[in-house]
């Protein structure tokens, strides 16, 4: 058996980009982008990437070389998840929220070749562009991504590239490099950076088209159906659902941000079935113009754990919740709360308190478990045990880019080192309870800020909150409460929130110290901030509350 060879006919090397020719011979004549007034078929997709994936080859741009986007949910952000692969090259989304520092790092680090930005973000990667070659670093070719259903004419300096005006030079029929070996670079996406400096993730391209697979197979997703873009791509590339859209033949229903009236109205007129967000969407969704929906909207979410009370009270106006957990370097989605059958009998918020668990490994992954990091032995299956939780299976990231150290830290006795802690419940599934440097040791007792967090939000004076440790003479470390207050003009009484602690959890556990706060510091992700927060409880005593 060993001597039956590969073929072309029995080989082909895995990648999501064969998702788009699939797409447009089945799917030709159906709707595959809507922003706007402007809507493509799939034909219409697959011609235009195609073209796209022409003019960067006629451009020069070559094998593994670097191709970087800023961009929000538009048609060419979702148009270039193909055509920079189809041309051979890696696709680098950069997150529009960060400043032009943040954004000039990664554009050295990448050595991008081209960069092609939104005319909303020209000032940004301006300033951007200025602080690398002020470096004495390679500036990139720049094109610039006009508005396609209202034209602009916004261009940046002397760099006249437009979108449309490069793909419309692009030969549909022309030539693309082929793919040879699945463990290519796909993509490369840049950490958060919420503990640590930014670094960058290679992910291969048969990592992607499996965590695609399992992604789609995880949350049920069957044929066309309607998905809101209110994931940003930039997002871990969507969450490998850029890709996953053209697998299923949907409509990709493309809104520039996330407004209440914008998503309400996009699920009215479309009718959106499924969608993906970080929980802080569901905020803003419930805020003032929480509406009712007339059919189910399927909702993946990730990012930051969700609280039970929140996906609680989105449920009750129609959205169906998926909860995920993942990482850039697992190239998106690593656990989800597959739902089972039975727990549909309960009440909501016990429903609730279930599906906030991030779950079980998604399939593209061989396993993902809970150890004890120092032995990497496996902790007890009793809900309480914490250990660090580890990945392991094709969907893991290649590596950081260009960063040895970390990559000997991240890959340990055969496991990715996720940094997450969590437990692992009797029936097997996994809960995150915190970032390893997010556990307060109090007198040697860890303790997750995240369950202290869950109880502080259930105060009605509560709005927000994050807890972080802070040094305590005696016991080393102790809970520090910052909060955002429901009313900014009420004060909040240290009394009653130690009160309502000291009711619903161990005493070592409660808070010493409360700081009631205008707002909590976030990145560009929505992610607390809580380096910050630590930083600034350092200089606190554990006693009386204050306000920042």
């Amino acid at each position: 058996m060993d001597k039956l060879p590969k073929r072309p006919a029995n080989y082909v090397p895995l990648s999501p980009v064969g998702f788009l020719p699939r797409a447009s011979a089945v799917y030709g004549d159906r709707t595959s982008v809507v922003y706007g007034r402007l809507k493509f078929t799939w034909s219409q997709t697959h011609e235009r990437c195609r073209r796209l994936a022409a003019a960067l080859v006629s451009l020069g741009v070559r094998k593994n070389d670097v191709v970087s986007v800023l961009a929000p949910n538009v048609p060419a952000m979702y148009e270039m998840h193909f055509a920079v692969p189809m041309a051979a090259a890696v696709l680098n989304t950069i997150n529009t929220r960060l400043d032009a520092k943040a954004v000039a790092v990664i554009l050295r680090h990448a050595q991008a070749k081209v960069l092609f930005v939104d005319y909303e973000y020209v000032r940004l990667a301006h300033d951007a562009l200025q602080i690398v070659a002020d470096a004495g670093a390679p500036v990139p070719l720049v094109a610039v991504i006009d508005d396609i259903d209202r034209p602009t004419g916004v261009r940046l300096g002397l760099f006249k590239l437009e979108y449309e005006a490069l793909l419309s030079k692009g030969d549909p029929a022309a030539e693309l490099p082929s793919l040879a070996d699945e463990w290519d670079a796909v993509v490369l996406n840049y950490t958060s950076g919420t503990t640590s400096a930014p670094k960058g993730v290679v992910s291969s391209h048969r990592g992607a088209y499996l965590n695609t697979m399992g992604q789609l197979l995880s949350w049920g997703v069957g044929n066309e159906p309607v998905y809101l873009w209110t994931l940003p791509m930039f997002h871990c590339n969507g969450w490998t659902l850029t890709w996953g859209m053209a697998a299923r033949g949907a409509v990709n229903v493309c809104i520039r941000q996330n407004r209440a009236a914008d998503v309400y109205r996009a699920i009215s007129d479309y009718g959106v079935t499924h969608m993906c967000c970080a929980p802080v969407v569901f905020n803003i969704l419930l805020e003032g113009e929480a509406r009712r929906l007339t059919a189910p909207v399927h909702v993946l979410t990730g990012g930051a754990p969700p609280t039970a009370a929140l996906l609680d009270r989105v449920e009750r106006i129609g959205f169906k919740v998926t909860h995920s957990y993942g990482l850039t370097e697992a190239t998106g989605p690593a656990m989800a709360c597959e739902w089972r059958h039975q727990w549909d009998l309960l009440p909501l918020p016990e429903r609730s308190r279930l599906k906030a668990r991030q779950g079980v490994s998604v399939l593209s992954l061989a396993d993902a478990n809970v150890v004890d990091d120092n032995t990497m032995s496996s902790v007890p299956r009793d809900g309480k045990s914490l250990g660090e939780i580890v990945l392991r299976g094709s969907s893991v990231m290649k590596g950081y880019l260009n960063n040895p150290e970390a990559n000997e830290k991240a890959f340990k006795g055969g496991w990715f080192m996720t940094g997450d802690v969590g437990v692992v419940h009797p029936d097997g599934y996994i809960e995150i309870k915190d970032r390893s440097k997010d556990v307060i040791i109090s007198g040697g007792e860890n303790i997750c800020s995240k369950e202290l967090e869950e109880v502080l939000l259930q105060h009605p004076a509560v709005a927000d909150v994050a807890v972080v440790a802070m040094p305590h003479p005696h016991w080393g470390e102790t809970p520090c409460a910052f909060l955002v207050a429901k009313d900014k003009a009420a004060e909040v009484c240290k009394d009653e929130v130690i009160a309502f602690c000291r009711e619903r959890m161990s005493r070592f556990m409660v808070p010493r110290k409360v700081v009631v706060i205008d707002a909590l510091p976030r990145n560009a992700l929505g992610k607390v901030e809580k380096v910050k927060l630590r930083d600034a409880a350092r200089n606190l005593v554990p006693s009386a509350v204050s306000r920042l």
